[in-house]
């Protein structure tokens, strides 16, 4: 009896995957690809084993560079998926995506944060999460680096603390819900990162080396990590 009202408790997950597509990411940028790609089988198969049931799942891409250098190309950023529903878009989206560029090494991470904390979220059911995972090999630049750029986004945060505000607190909660939301960093001990870590509610930091990759068991710690939230 306990399982069966176990599997009644049904959950609507939104997730943002923030991927460095700099160049320093080519060794490893084809892992993270094909975590994403397994990422819907593998996330169900983990929450099935939790005895929960995930009854809408969509996921979003915002694919980061560096606005100085890369002008255009700095930021790709989609619409949410609906997974199964979408796999096949979804799938060729992730396939497109290629290491390039970058130029210094921090790259505009805070501005793919504000791109992903800005998303339209699932705001309609009870039982929901909106999770933000963040790969990159590399610290970032402070906000508003790149906006010398004409490509560089309008309405933008102005600098760190306006970002932290968009982020929230329980004490003055942000422009995300403050029950639902989750940010993963699978980031290496950079201050940028740190900050956000030391200083947000809500975050698991993973550390990683430039040019390490993804190992098997970072993944399933960010997939349990994902799962538990829920």
């Amino acid at each position: 009896m306990g399982s069966n009202y176990n599997h009644k408790l049904t959950y609507a997950v939104d997730i943002v995957f923030c991927i460095d597509t700099t160049m320093s990411m080519n060794p490893i940028l084809d892992t993270v690809k094909r975590n994403a790609l397994n990422f819907y089988q593998d996330f169900q198969r983990v929450m099935n084993a939790k005895k929960k049931h995930v009854l809408q799942l969509r996921v979003r891409i915002v694919a980061f560079r560096d606005y100085y250098y890369d002008k255009e190309k700095a930021m790709m950023v989609t619409n949410f998926f609906e997974l199964p529903a979408q796999a096949e878009d979804f799938e060729t989206c992730v396939k497109s995506i290629e290491a390039d560029g970058g130029g210094d090494d921090p790259e505009d991470g805070l501005e793919a944060l504000a791109y992903a904390m800005k998303s339209d979220w699932n705001m309609n059911t009870q039982k929901k999460r909106h999770v933000i995972v963040v790969w990159s090999d590399e610290g970032t630049h402070d906000l508003g680096f790149g906006k010398v750029s004409a490509h560089y986004p309008k309405g933008m945060a102005k600098d760190f603390n306006e970002l932290t505000e968009w982020w929230g607190s329980r004490r003055c909660p942000g422009i995300m819900d403050e029950s639902a939301k989750r940010l993963l960093l699978f980031t290496p001990s950079k201050n940028s990162w740190n900050m956000i870590r030391d200083n947000w509610n809500n975050v698991i930091q993973y550390e990683s080396e430039a040019g390490e990759g993804l190992k098997d068991y970072d993944y399933d710690q960010i997939l349990n990590a994902i799962s538990n939230t829920i």
